[in-house]
């Protein structure tokens, strides 16, 4: 035993008598609390804690009894006890600690996966800028100086060009209408106000307002109801919804094919299925139907004539929905696709 009153060199010649004996017992169980925890490297952080705080408890135990020879007199027990309570008290702190630092990393890697995927959908959505905006201005700048510089002077020819240039600043129009929604939904700058909405005189808008483009390919537009649900929204937004998916559905429809909208109610939600005759979605595409910008190729055949879709509709279709509290997906469904959109119905 190191007494009190001894000189400090005393202490020193007793510490390095002590030192060989505290290592030899105290240093397997460190070696063996770190291949506790490469074992456990996979594991919870919780577990991995408790370990970390455990290891030097029991070292410095394990220790103190073997530099005693295992005789247990009061001064052992009592450091003993002590390393007891203080083991009672540092594991459960750990495992809580342990718990809190886990659920914050697991909540700063969703974080950073959320934050990377933005930034592609950012990137993609930059590109789809750069060409789908490119190719109509080209369009009507080269017409432009056509007619400007007297290129073009038959009466027809320039009307066939003032033609070609109003559609090509519609087409225009309606991507920029595009960018500004869904810069709006996903800005969270998107305020509805709501009330109670007949999701029939939503569906019959819609489908009227795309009669004539339905006309000009030659596709059939079917209306079905099993009910007429009548649900919680805004009436532009909800039109909005119908209208981009039915425009989705045509577009993706080769002339004389049919695209059916389907009413009808499913528990406490309200369904709307449109279903097209595309075709059918790639199994390695279908969940991307819905991201910004996408546009598949294999399977679904784009119109001719110019009114391909920017790659925008399905992606505010989406973002409305559930701006609604609703759902919205898409399977593949006998000759082509079906889109499904369950909304919350309204409360009486």
């Amino acid at each position: 035993m190191i007494e009190p009153s001894e000189s400090f060199s005393a202490m020193l010649a007793h510490v390095w008598h002590i030192l060989p004996v505290a290592l030899l017992f105290s240093l397997p169980v460190a070696i063996l609390g770190g291949v506790v925890l490469y074992v456990l490297r996979r594991g919870s952080l919780a577990s991995t804690l408790t370990v970390l705080v455990l290891i030097p408890v029991l070292a410095t135990l394990v220790g103190v009894l073997g530099v005693s020879g295992f005789m247990f007199t009061p001064a052992l027990t009592t450091m003993a006890l002590v390393c007891l309570l203080v083991a009672l008290i540092t594991v459960p702190a750990a495992i809580v600690l342990g718990r809190a630092i886990a659920r914050r990393s697991v909540w700063e890697r969703e974080a950073r996966e959320r934050e990377r995927a933005a930034e592609a959908s950012r990137r993609e959505l930059v590109a789809w800028i750069s060409h789908d905006l490119r190719s109509p201005l080209a369009g009507i700048q080269a017409m432009a100086e056509a007619l400007a510089d007297g290129v073009v002077s038959e009466r027809a020819e320039v009307t066939e060009y003032a033609q070609r240039i109003a559609g090509e600043t519609t087409r225009l129009s309606g991507m920029v209408g595009d960018l500004f929604e869904l810069s709006r939904i996903t800005a969270g700058a998107l305020r509805l106000t709501m009330s109670a909405v007949p999701l029939r005189d939503v569906v019959s808008d819609a489908v009227a307002a795309q009669a004539p483009v339905a006309q000009r390919k030659h596709v059939r537009v079917l209306e079905n109801a099993d009910a007429w649900p009548v649900v919680s929204g805004s009436d532009p937004e909800l039109a909005r919804i119908v209208r981009n998916l039915v425009s989705n559905a045509i577009r993706h429809t080769p002339p004389d094919g049919t695209v059916a909208v389907q009413l009808g109610v499913d528990g406490t939600d309200a369904l709307l299925a449109v279903d097209d005759s595309c075709g059918g979605i790639p199994e390695d595409e279908i969940g991307r139907v819905f991201d910004v910008a996408f546009r598949g190729t294999r399977a679904r055949t784009p119109e001719r004539g110019g009114e391909a879709g920017g790659g925008l509709g399905l992606a505010i279709a989406k973002g409305l929905v559930e701006a609604h509290h609703g759902r919205i997906g898409v399977l593949n469904h006998g000759p082509g696709c079906r889109f499904e959109v369950r909304l919350p119905l309204a409360t009486s």
